[in-house]
């Protein structure tokens, strides 16, 4: 057989422009491809729904990777272990209530196993700004990350979706862009982002799952946008919380979208 670079360039552009335009319409569009986004998105497609994931950089899974400080191993307590063990990741006590994992094993399995149970990701797209209707987020607004960084004046394009998660982390990129661009008030005590506090696992971890709801109209929080929007503190390397944070926003949406909603 002889190679063509031809069909290999054509081959790339038409496969990856028939996924792209099929996800120009969604149920869930998830932007951030940390663990928290990955997992809401996988448990959003396995009910049932159509989702996309927009990641910003080149590689999807978020701080994960490094663990912490860059020793690359996560620790998970015990009520979030039940998600290590659904996606096949495996995990080693280290005393009572805390487990380990590889980071890598385990942000490159969130990862294989949400492409394969049916979510489409784009890495390396930007949410550049919301498509409001009467004061309901409804779409997204994406460019290329590289267009953003080279600081070029190119249009985006815009995609539809019933619902929005921003696990974007500490950033919070899609709430910022509302509160910015939108002349309404957030779904926060103060309806505005309240910026994250100083690290605090034990309050942390909690807040997260707690604060993992709506925050605007069509657009939930996840993982640590969730504490950066509502005024909580942050958990450093222990990531059941995120875990657990984003298996919570998929259930809220799928019973919104089962409702009709």
């Amino acid at each position: 057989m002889v190679l063509d670079e031809v069909i290999i360039s054509r081959a790339i552009i038409e496969r990856f422009l028939r996924k792209f335009n099929d996800s120009l319409e969604v149920d869930v569009a998830v932007v951030g491809g940390g663990p928290a986004g990955l997992v809401a998105a996988y448990y959003l497609v396995k009910s049932g729904y159509k989702v996309s994931l927009f990641e910003r950089k080149l590689s999807i899974g978020g701080g994960m990777w490094g663990g912490g400080m860059m020793f690359n191993e996560i620790v998970v307590q015990e009520e979030s272990k039940r998600i290590l063990d659904e996606f096949g990741i495996r995990s080693e006590l280290y005393r009572d209530g805390y487990y380990t994992a590889d980071a890598v094993e385990s942000i490159s399995t969130f990862c294989s196993k949400t492409v394969q149970a049916g979510v489409k990701i784009f890495n390396l797209m930007s949410v550049e700004d919301v498509v409001v209707r009467e004061e309901r987020v409804v779409g997204l607004v994406l460019n290329w990350t590289a267009v953003e960084t080279a600081g070029l004046h190119v249009d985006p394009l815009t995609m539809r979706t019933k619902y929005v998660i921003d696990a974007t982390g500490h950033a919070t990129e899609v709430v910022k862009v509302i509160e910015r661009k939108v002349d309404a008030a957030l779904l926060t005590p103060t309806g505005r982002v309240m910026g994250e506090r100083s690290l605090w696992a034990e309050k942390a971890e909690r807040s997260t799952l707690e604060n993992t709801k709506e925050v605007f109209p069509g657009v939930f929080v996840a993982g640590m946008s969730a504490n950066a929007s509502f005024g909580a503190y942050r958990m450093g390397p222990i990531f059941g919380g995120m875990l657990l944070s984003g298996e919570k926003a998929a259930a809220l949406i799928a019973e919104r979208l089962k409702q009709g909603r």
